[in-house]
């Protein structure tokens, strides 16, 4: 945790000191919405546990969907910041492995649980929800994905597709059954099994993506 900065004496705080009071209402906003949804957080409640008047937030977010925003995006922002790491190479079951593993990775932390938690259980009543997190950036990890795809048509390793309905379906391939394992409906993987379920996942995807003569190891490689 860093250490205050103090603000001037006598005058308005200095841009450091703005910075470190914006981040720590974030992150006392983030905790308590994730740990007690949307509806029943409060500009009150955060004010009051990060120590500052309403009136200091109200002058940096116009209310509780523009804090919230702010909040998804810092997340999303910490979650994407992974996907630069992902390799711009010909070898598409590589990048796909890549991108597997860091899908699971961001998806499984209790941060993305909590806040998946919460849009299953608020989304209905705050439609907004599921728009800001589209502002904030959910929907750039699938096109990323998708990127991966079409550099994988455009080479003849996979036919030709509708990319970002194949980038969705990977995503939800990769991502649901250890979620909803995570969420308590099945016994959690650990990390052995996450790998397996990775592996078995990019070789199912592929199996029908790729071209019809070609062969995916583990599924449909010739005898």
């Amino acid at each position: 945790m860093s250490s205050a900065v103090a603000p001037r004496s006598g005058g308005r705080p200095t841009a450091a000191a703005a910075a470190l009071l914006e981040t720590t209402i974030l992150d006392h906003a983030t905790v308590a919405f994730l740990r007690d949804g949307y509806a029943a957080t409060s500009i009150e409640a955060i004010a009051r546990d990060a120590h500052v008047a309403k009136r200091t937030i109200y002058t940096r977010w116009e209310g509780k969907p523009a804090l919230f925003l702010a909040v998804a995006r810092r997340l999303m922002t910490a979650w994407l910041s992974l996907t630069d790491t992902w390799p711009e190479t010909d070898d598409l079951q590589a990048a796909l492995h890549v991108a597997a593993r860091s899908i699971l990775d961001v998806g499984l932390t209790p941060e993305a649980i909590a806040l998946h938690r919460m849009m299953i259980a608020e989304g209905d009543r705050f439609p907004e929800l599921q728009v800001i997190m589209d502002q904030a950036g959910a929907q750039e990890g699938m096109r990323r994905i998708a990127r991966i795809l079409a550099r994988g048509v455009a080479a003849g390793q996979l036919r030709p597709l509708d990319t970002a309905f194949a980038a969705e379906q990977f995503l939800h391939l990769i991502l649901a059954g250890p979620q909803r394992r995570a969420l308590g409906l099945r016994t959690p993987l650990d990390a052995q099994a996450r790998d397996t379920w990775r592996e078995a996942a990019v070789r199912l995807f592929l199996s029908g993506c790729l071209p019809r003569d070609a062969a995916v190891p583990g599924i449909d490689a010739p005898p």
